[in-house]
């Protein structure tokens, strides 16, 4: 048995131990020490997932690298991971982002001012105790890859909640230092805010956990192990009543829309994103959100096959009007983030519709739609973190003339924002392109009104870098300095591969696809045909031969 997956979310577990057990101190160099090892574990973590990647055969099994651990077994509960291609793509890009944003959040967990000759060491500015950021960063990275790779639904139900805790203390206790002098009631108001929300899908999900139980042990089944469960659901050996599919699919639903987030569940994110760090933003919107999404591909469809086709049409209205919802309200906002933070419920409205419109293009798009928005959203706000650290200001009216005084940030900043609105060429664009191609082929009104969304992305990026990057230097721009080394490191890996997969995103979609079918043919859905079937030789479309243009 390999042990792999073990240790791809071992050493990310460790390392979160490890940092936060190093010499707390005001010294730069322990605080330098700090954040070296929580970077050289995260880099680790990124070539043990690469290697699951490479590992993983798209012709193979469903799941594999497959490892079982004995936990409860009076309720049947093991330790079981096991990788399909949906997960490994999601828990490499989770591998690639997090030393990313280490590296872009160096300096966010420094005190604030240097302490006092009679500070006793230790003691001094605790909550921003860089220890402590680093280690809930790492602990995060971890509990979002054993999410990825569990196979047993109780264990993807604990870390589905356990990497809320962590998120609460980055949001709470390391938030943006731009946020003028109620910044620390408003940082604590999101960072709780946040944890309710989450927590009550949560309870939701575990009632709905518990119920899925009680069924499948009424019928033998005693067992959370989830490819034994949808082996169960596929051949008929577990069957639910009407209600209770509908019922139990509503509260896995619910706890996956809340973290995704869809409209009108989605009032939590722009207040985390906005009063979190940049680096604490960009894991909120692109590693621990995608759990959500992707849990809705595995558990919903997987489990509930017949309350997925039927709340399908429902959940596909929410989606547009997240969609139009999010781009409407990132065109009006004054601020970076939440600008940022609404684009993004508009993105997630795609992945979802992509997800139930339950057709391979739709479905493929919306899992390459995870990794794409993950990478061009991280940029756009990485960069604007930078922009704002420099000039204390979150509020769009304070910036003009950005790319005379710093050019390489306006222009890394530029490809964020055509990244988010989908220009052809970068990766955003394949994603959106099929999950509309995919969502029109079985409902074609709602694929016409999504696409609103597009024309409002371009408004919202474009306004954004207009008002910010041209015109005349205003007050307080002018002392913007460009990116430094450091930063040219964090942007350059999430630039190419914007660039890399907007050209050439076979190695992802050849990992995604055969996971894509399984989960069709589990649901016992097929793509439509099409309306008009194109001749085939020679031959017209009633049958009949052809020859030299005139019937025989």
């Amino acid at each position: 048995m390999s042990v792999l997956l073990t240790a791809t979310c071992a050493v990310p577990a460790a390392g979160a131990v490890v940092t936060a057990a190093l010499p707390a101190g005001t010294t730069e160099a322990r605080r330098r020490t700090a954040k070296t090892a929580a970077l050289g574990f995260s880099a680790a973590t990124l070539a043990l997932a690469g290697a699951v990647a490479v590992r993983f055969d798209p012709e193979g099994a469903r799941y594999q690298l497959t490892e079982s651990y004995s936990w409860i077994r009076s309720f049947g509960i093991t330790f079981s991971l096991g990788v399909d291609g949906i997960g490994a793509v999601l828990a490499l890009l989770t591998a690639v982002l997090v030393p990313v944003v280490l590296l872009a959040s160096w300096h966010d967990a420094d005190p604030a001012a240097p302490a006092p000759a009679s500070a006793p060491e230790g003691t001094f500015e605790n909550r921003r105790r860089t220890q402590g950021f680093f280690a809930l960063v790492l602990a995060v990275e971890a509990m979002v890859i054993v999410s990825f790779y569990a196979t047993d639904v109780f264990v993807f139900y604990v870390f589905f909640e356990a990497m809320l805790i962590p998120m609460y203390f980055l949001i709470g206790g390391f938030g943006d230092r731009a946020g003028g002098p109620e910044s620390d009631r408003q940082r604590s108001y999101a960072a709780v805010k946040f944890l309710l929300y989450n927590l009550l899908g949560g309870l939701v999900m575990l009632a709905a956990v518990i119920g899925l139980y009680v069924v499948a042990q009424d019928q033998g089944l005693a067992t959370f192990d989830l490819p034994t469960l949808t082996g169960a659901v596929a051949d008929g050996r577990l069957q639910f009543s009407g209600p209770a599919e509908k019922a139990l699919f509503l509260g896995f639903f619910f706890a996956f829309a809340v973290k995704a987030p869809l409209w009108p569940l989605h009032t939590w994110l722009p207040n985390a994103m906005g009063e979190a760090t940049a680096g604490t933003a960009v894991l909120i919107t692109a590693v621990v959100d995608k759990v959500g999404t992707f849990a809705m591909l595995r558990f919903c469809l997987g489990l509930f096959p017949d309350a997925s086709k039927t709340f399908a049409p429902a959940i596909l209205v929410l989606s547009v009007i997240g969609i139009i919802y999010g781009a409407l309200l990132a065109i009006g906002q004054k601020d970076i983030k939440r600008l940022v933070a609404y684009a993004s419920i508009s993105h997630f409205g795609f992945i979802i519709m992509g997800i139930f419109a339950l057709t391979s293009q739709g479905q493929s798009g919306a899992t390459l739609y995870m990794v794409n928005h993950g990478i061009s959203t991280a940029a756009w706000m990485l960069v604007a973190g930078f922009l704002i650290s420099r000039r204390g200001s979150r509020l769009i009216a304070d910036y003009g003339g950005v790319q005379k005084v710093a050019p390489v940030l306006a222009g890394t900043f530029l490809i964020g924002g055509l990244a988010t609105l989908s220009l052809p060429g970068l990766a955003p664009f394949v994603s959106e392109f099929l999950v509309l191609v995919g969502t029109f082929t079985r409902y074609p009104a709602v694929g016409i009104v999504a696409t609103l969304g597009i024309v409002l992305a371009a408004l919202y990026a474009l306004l954004l870098y207009q008002r910010t990057m041209t015109g005349p230097v205003k007050e307080g721009v002018s002392g913007i300095t460009d990116l430094k080394a450091r930063e040219l490191a964090v942007v350059a890996p999430l630039v190419a591969l914007t660039v890399l997969l907007g050209v050439y995103p076979k190695p992802l979609t050849d990992l995604v696809n055969p996971s894509v079918n399984a989960t069709l043919s589990q649901i016992h859905q097929t793509d439509p045909a099409p309306a008009h079937p194109v001749a085939d030789h020679g031959t017209a479309q009633d049958g009949t031969a052809r020859s030299g243009g005139e019937h025989k």
